[in-house]
């Protein structure tokens, strides 16, 4: 969420950079302007007549002591008709603060300055890309008929069992998808992160935290008598844990990793770009996240950018990086790499991996700070997340790049993890 500083001091940059997202924001940058005014009218007033209650008060003990009942009754009169202005000015104030939140939500996060222009994933603007793209055999299958043929993932079994979207993995199938998440775990820890396994739901506090709601709020399943949602990614539960916590800068860089499953809606979705691993509504993620001091917090995104990179390295595939135009990135991002591989079967480049900074977008929402050592003054930190990685896809072209006349050669990197070396 933009600070009312950031909106108040900059108002005229603010529009521009929203409208590299293609959002019109100025109506409501102006809104926002214009009710900060008016709670500052209204603060003014309520500790003026907070003051003079004050006064008053202390003023009655005086004129009882000194006899003058008269005075001393009105004087309590007064505190007592000042008591009822000040409620109603702190309704209309609770009433304003109200407004301005509700406004500030709907607003997304400002654009990096590197941020390009665009409308949609078109508009992209590839930034690196790296490995071979495999020469297949005549015959090549796409995932979908690999995985049915040497059965390591039923779908149809997934659809009887809930829907469509819910893919069964079986045999060898479900040991390469574990060797997978261990694999990523263990090459996060390696590169200092801290491992965690956080909850699968999250209370709506924590999805209002990390920008889920209200912008995503169709997109996540909701368990509505307890007033839960699934986690469409680690991200969310991860970074909650950061909630409301004051970090001593000394902290700094707070590095945490985690596997989960991830629920997402997925609705309107549909067509050939949805067959098989390539849209579902549960995946298995591992995803990194950190919270950095603002000044290094770049730097930090760019570390990792290449930590995912050196992954998909191991793993032999062939990979681009993109970054990012207005029209594609995220509400609560500021600046994202996402990571494509390419689906050799398929002749399409496939997104496993975004990686973001939020700079203090998030943490504003989850009030979470940082003090400078001798400062009393908190400060905003920034939060960043990565998909380190997202299974699906990775399994996808892993399984249809490899593929070969007699089956699947597993990239040696993974061997150890799966206990096999081909299917």
């Amino acid at each position: 969420m933009l600070t009312l500083k950031q909106i108040n001091e900059n108002k005229e940059d603010v529009i521009a950079r929203l409208s590299i997202k293609n959002f019109e924001g100025k109506d409501l940058i102006e809104e926002v302007i214009h009710l900060d005014t008016q709670r500052k009218t209204i603060q003014r007033k309520l500790d003026s007549l907070l003051a003079e209650q004050k006064a008053l008060s202390k003023e009655i003990g005086n004129l009882f002591k000194q006899g003058k009942t008269d005075e001393a009754n009105e004087a309590k009169q007064k505190v007592s008709d000042l008591k009822e202005d000040s409620k109603e000015l702190a309704t209309e104030m609770d009433n304003t603060e109200k407004s301005i939140s509700s406004i500030l939500l709907k607003i997304p996060n400002l654009p990096h300055a590197s941020v390009p222009k665009g409308k949609t994933a078109d508009d992209n603007v590839e930034v690196k890309s790296g490995g071979t793209i495999p020469s297949l055999p005549e015959d090549a299958k796409p995932h979908w008929e690999l995985a049915k043929n040497l059965n390591l993932i039923d779908f149809e079994l997934g659809v009887k069992i809930t829907g469509s979207g819910f893919p069964v993995y079986k045999g060898k199938g479900a040991k390469l998808q574990r060797a997978l998440i261990n694999f990523f775990l263990e090459e996060n820890i390696a590169a200092g992160y801290s491992e965690m396994m956080p909850p699968l739901m999250v209370n709506e506090d924590s999805a209002y935290g990390t920008g889920q709601l209200p912008d995503k709020d169709g997109q996540m399943y909701h368990v509505q008598t307890d007033n839960f949602y699934l986690i469409p990614t680690a991200e969310v539960p991860l970074t909650n844990v950061f909630r409301g916590v004051i970090l001593n800068a000394s902290d700094f860089p707070v590095k945490l990793t985690g596997y989960t499953p991830c629920f997402r809606r997925e609705a309107g979705s549909y067509g050939k770009d949805v067959r098989g691993l390539n849209r579902l509504h549960q995946f298995d993620k591992v995803e990194i996240v950190q919270i950095e001091h603002p000044s290094k917090s770049y730097d930090t995104l760019d570390e990792m950018v290449a930590h995912v990179e050196g992954i998909l390295q191991k793993l032999e595939l062939p990979y681009r990086i993109l970054r990012l135009c207005g029209g594609d990135i995220s509400f609560t991002s500021a600046l994202t790499y996402d990571f494509e591989v390419f689906s050799t079967a398929q002749e399409k480049w496939l997104e496993v991996s975004s990686v973001s900074n939020f700079e203090s977008f998030q943490a504003n929402r989850l009030m979470l700070r940082y003090r400078e050592e001798g400062e009393k003054r908190n400060q905003l930190a920034h939060t960043l997340n990565g998909s380190s990685l997202a299974l699906p896809r990775i399994l996808a072209a892993l399984i249809e790049n490899n593929q070969d006349e007699t089956g699947i050669v597993i990239p040696k990197a993974l061997q150890p993890f799966c206990g096999f070396d081909r299917i």
